[in-house]
């Protein structure tokens, strides 16, 4: 067959027969095209805002001979239309890009319908009723799926129109509604706030696009609030000094400082970014981290100064009897728990600490016993699931997440349902794991206790700390505002855990010892591997094989692999990809279902990681599952997620919905906090110096249970152990705690009430 000249530049027009390859972030696709003219199918390589076989795309460009694959159409630029012929409409349909609507049922409703099939979808989808098995409730799914996917395309078209690219159209068309692409025209910078994956710098070039003015107050002001929000975000500050805020927003808006500082006080005055002079650094806050730290300090002062409720219960006789006998169990307690039972079981806020093995569980076991037999309404709650999980293992009692105990309230603005003026139900709340909760989460919870309840935070200070804005536990027991019990007796039988033995080494800036290979008993295990690849494969080896082997448990739930950073050669990006490739391959038969978005291949038996806070669906930060499902004809992906009771359904996530989650074979010591696991690989190097901090090991370290291995290199892990200097966060909870300025604690009294 004669070929076209590869320098001859043509029109090539056909239906799209399989779309071999697609990137939702490029538009990059490799497409089999049924060229007019040709007997063979033809490779096309273009560029399209969407793909979908059954199509009719036009694309003008050049003939080019690939080595390996073989003759191909470079296409300079490419254009697809709605299918109109009935095989194309089939295959359309097909696809599964109507959730609904797979190959059998396409082929009846062209077969119903014809070429006027899209004309009776949108116009008059009660004829859908017409083809048995299809009811009232399955015409109205799909008449909803065509129209999400109709404006979905839509703002797919637009972003490729100003080189953006689409994988997050579906979010955008789901977060705004119909007027999608007018609201972005408005106020492109708006992606940036409130799209998951479409940063401040992608939003800038859209507005750049559509003309928008560098100097425009929109664009400052959203300069200015993104400075502050990668501020609270990456690295947990609650707000920022003036110059090191113009500084950031400089940089980002590549602008003028003495413009940017113009645009900082009309900000100001127009309350749309706080600035507290009252602060020793003069610092300039978000509304709503202005709002939780001054919220966090006035309530926690008050508790403080609050009498606790003394008055004993009258009790039935039954009730004093059982305090008898749980006062019995007191005598087992050390000195210094007995003393801190009293301190924790009268006051109205305090603080229980320490680190593993001391006995923080037995202390708060015989505290929540006594109260329970004084006939107090006992509330325990933690920051994660696994943390509920493991804090209602250890007392006997129900344990909730925070997010549920304040009842989270889906749909858009988020929030909870609980708070003063619908305050939650108990006497005595215990936070686990408190070392997890920054300021909005504090400040929810401390809105929503009810007027004379006491509450005990439980955690150990030397973990990291929050993720989110805020040191709260760090600042609460540094203020001396508060009662603080700190256990620090590591007790006999704790002492036989080298895991623990090794815990406190690290908490004292010890190198931690590994086990000898003849014990048998050995839990802590300490590998050098000189190549980080080398440290890679150990681990992947660990996972897989030896640990399985050794210990008999399950690769996919009971070991974890907890890494520094995402990037770099024991990453989480490539120890998943290793893990994933060890533990779950794609089966030769197909049987497996698997699905590719965001750069992850989603496969049946995955082990997954939510990676922000979704309250329509209550799934949460940290939360992880196993992928269940992967449902190709409805474009689902069903997880089942741990901690959740036993028979609860799976979690379903659209396709485009697959941007919250990632693999969890392997997750950061970040992502890690408030859970356990029976057994524990980190393997650490030194591209990852940066990270390599005392707090992050003993954190990574006290995640295991039963069992933890370190590999890498030595020099690497020597670092970890000897480096304590933690990055500043920039915040006033502790001085307005302290009440050390008064012109601070005054203005913190007199804040008025704002929304949130």
């Amino acid at each position: 067959m004669a070929y076209p000249s590869a320098e001859m530049s043509e029109i090539l027009a056909g239906e799209i027969e399989r779309v071999t390859f697609f990137n939702e972030e490029s538009g990059f696709a490799v497409l089999r095209v049924r060229a007019k003219g040709r007997r063979e199918l033809a490779a096309v390589l273009c560029r399209l805002p969407a793909a979908t076989a059954g199509e009719w795309i036009e694309a003008s460009g050049q003939w080019v001979e690939d080595r390996e694959h073989g003759l191909q159409f470079k296409a300079d630029d490419a254009r697809t239309t709605a299918p109109s012929s009935r095989a194309g409409i089939e295959r359309f349909l097909g696809s599964g890009l109507v959730k609904g609507i797979g190959p059998v049922f396409a082929k009846k409703l062209v077969a119903r319908f014809g070429e006027k099939l899209f004309e009776v979808i949108e116009n008059e989808s009660a004829r859908l009723e017409d083809i048995p098995g299809v009811g009232a409730e399955r015409r109205r799914r799909i008449k909803v799926a065509w129209t999400a996917q109709r404006h979905v395309r839509e703002i797919m078209v637009f972003l490729h129109t100003y080189g953006v690219g689409t994988a997050r159209a579906q979010r955008i068309w789901r977060t705004y509604g119909d007027d999608a692409i007018a609201k972005v025209r408005a106020d492109p910078w708006k992606l940036a706030r409130d799209i998951t994956g479409i940063g401040f710098r992608t939003a800038d070039a859209i507005a750049q696009r559509l003309g928008l003015a560098p100097e425009s107050p929109p664009r400052l002001l959203a300069g200015l609030r993104q400075a502050l929000l990668e501020a609270a975000g990456a690295e947990g500050h609650a707000a920022l000094p003036r110059e090191e805020l113009l500084r950031r927003a400089v940089l980002l808006l590549e602008v003028d400082e003495t413009i940017v500082a113009g645009a900082l006080g009309a900000a100001e005055k127009a309350r749309e970014i706080i600035c507290d002079p009252a602060t020793s650094d003069s610092l300039i806050y978000l509304p709503h981290l202005h709002l939780a730290e001054t919220g966090v300090a006035k309530i926690l002062r008050a508790m403080s100064e609050a009498a606790a409720n003394q008055a004993e219960p009258s009790l039935p006789r039954a009730s004093q009897s059982a305090i008898g006998n749980r006062q019995s169990a007191i005598v087992e307690l050390s000195p210094s728990q007995r003393a801190a039972l009293e301190t924790l079981r009268s006051a109205r806020i305090s603080v229980l600490t320490g680190g593993p093995g001391v006995g923080k569980t037995t202390l708060l076991g015989t505290l929540l016993d006594r109260l329970a037999g004084e006939g107090k309404r006992l509330v325990l709650a933690a920051p994660t699931g696994r943390a509920a999980q493991r804090l209602a293992a250890a007392s006997g009692r129900e344990a909730h997440t925070l997010h549920r105990l304040l009842e989270a309230r889906g749909g858009e603005g988020g929030g909870f349902q609980r708070g003063p003026e619908r305050p939650l139900e108990g006497d005595f709340f215990v936070v686990d794991e408190s070392s997890m909760l920054d300021l909005p989460l504090a400040h929810a919870l401390l809105r929503a206790l009810p007027r004379q309840a006491a509450l005990l935070l439980v955690g150990d200070v030397d973990q990291l700390p929050s993720v989110g804005p805020g040191l709260v536990l760090r600042d609460v027991i540094e203020s001396g505002l508060v009662p603080v019990a700190r256990l620090t007796e590591v007790f006999r039988q704790a002492e036989a855990s080298h895991i623990i033995r090794n815990a406190h080494r690290i908490r004292r800036g010890e190198l931690p010892e590994g086990g000898a290979k003849d014990d048998s008993g050995a839990d802590f295990f300490v590998i050098p591997r000189e190549e980080p690849a080398a440290a890679a494969a150990l681990a992947v080896e660990m996972v897989a094989h030896r640990i399985p082997r050794k210990f008999g448990l399950d690769p996919r739930r009971d070991v974890q692999v907890l890494c520094a950073m995402k990037r770099g050669p024991c990453g989480t990006r490539e120890l998943n990809r290793l893990l994933q490739a060890a533990l779950n391959p794609p089966r030769a038969d197909g049987g497996l279902g698997e699905v590719e978005r965001f750069g992850w291949t989603f496969r049946e038996g995955d082990r997954v990681l939510q990676t922000s806070n979704n309250y329509d669906k209550a799934v949460f930060n940290g939360d992880i599952g196993l992928v269940h499902r992967v449902d190709a004809e409805e474009r689902e992906v069903h997880v089942r997620f741990e901690g959740r009771p036993e028979g609860a359904p799976s979690v379903v996530y659209d396709f485009g919905e697959l941007d919250e989650l990632a693999p969890a074979f392997a997750i950061t010591v970040h992502k890690s906090q408030g859970s356990e696991f029976p057994a524990v690989v980190m393997a650490l190097t030194a591209d990852q110096f940066l990270l390599l901090q005392r707090n992050l090991l003993y954190t990574g370290v006290t995640r295991g249970r039963k069992l933890v291995v370190l590999t890498g290199q030595p020099r690497a892990l020597a670092r970890a152990v000897r480096e304590t200097g933690a990055a500043r966060r920039f915040g006033a909870l502790l001085e307005r705690l302290r009440g050390e300025n008064s012109k601070l604690e005054a203005r913190s009294s007199r804040q008025a009430p704002e929304k949130e």
